[in-house]
């Protein structure tokens, strides 16, 4: 089901903050960032501030992804460009680096977690050069506001809704390692031929300064 979402006319005397959105992958803030493990605050009202903060998401995204061999950028939280809105963009096609196209979700929610727990590598855009083995649901229902305001939900399974949990979770200030933290044999680190490596955790991971 979907919902038409009321705004409010903006007041003539509004001002927008204007946003560079030419954003390259510069701008994806990294741990030790302390942003990364704040709460983002919800959407209201889509302004042109919010439509501005996506556009520079989707860039950022695409900018980064043109600068890895062994990786795509599937997916952004808009903390990531250290805007603390719940915001969060999907790549359409993921499995093609050429299509440059997202889906928006705006105060993007779980509504149910359900299928079985399972395990699988997970990386980053603010945790450079480290994956790891992380346990999440293998289906899930998600609620959000399109680009528009209006509310729409969608279902999700396998792939995609591990990297819902993933963005949702950044939204709410936790990062995948957090999952992990306490599994010496979840944290990998990819080569330059694009295959992971296990980290030796006790001297790469436990007292890592700039992980926790």
């Amino acid at each position: 089901m979907q919902a038409q979402l009321a705004l409010e006319p903006l007041d003539k005397n509004y001002s927008v903050t204007v946003y560079f959105l030419d954003m390259t992958k510069d701008d994806i803030i990294a741990l030790p960032n302390p942003h990364l493990r704040e709460k983002s605050k919800r959407v209201g009202v889509i302004t042109d501030e919010i439509r501005q903060i996506v556009e520079a998401m989707e860039a950022a995204t695409i900018d980064w992804d043109t600068s890895r061999d062994h990786e795509v950028g599937v997916a952004l939280a808009a903390v990531q460009i250290d805007k603390l809105y719940k915001i969060v963009i999907v790549r359409n096609n993921y499995d093609d680096k050429n299509d440059h196209t997202f889906m928006v979700f705006i105060n993007p929610e779980i509504t149910k977690l359900e299928g079985e727990v399972i395990e699988d590598f997970e990386g980053c855009l603010s945790v450079p050069s480290i994956y790891g083995k992380v346990p999440r649901h293998s289906k899930v229902r998600v609620k959000a506001l399109d680009i528009n305001g209006k509310e729409f939900r969608v279902s999700a399974e396998g792939f995609l809704a591990r990297i819902f949990q993933h963005e949702i979770d950044h939204t709410n200030g936790i990062v995948f390692i957090d999952h992990i933290k306490e599994n010496p044999e979840a944290f990998f680190r990819l080569d330059d031929e694009g295959k992971l490596q296990e980290l030796d955790y006790e001297k790469e991971v436990k007292n890592n300064a700039d992980l926790w």
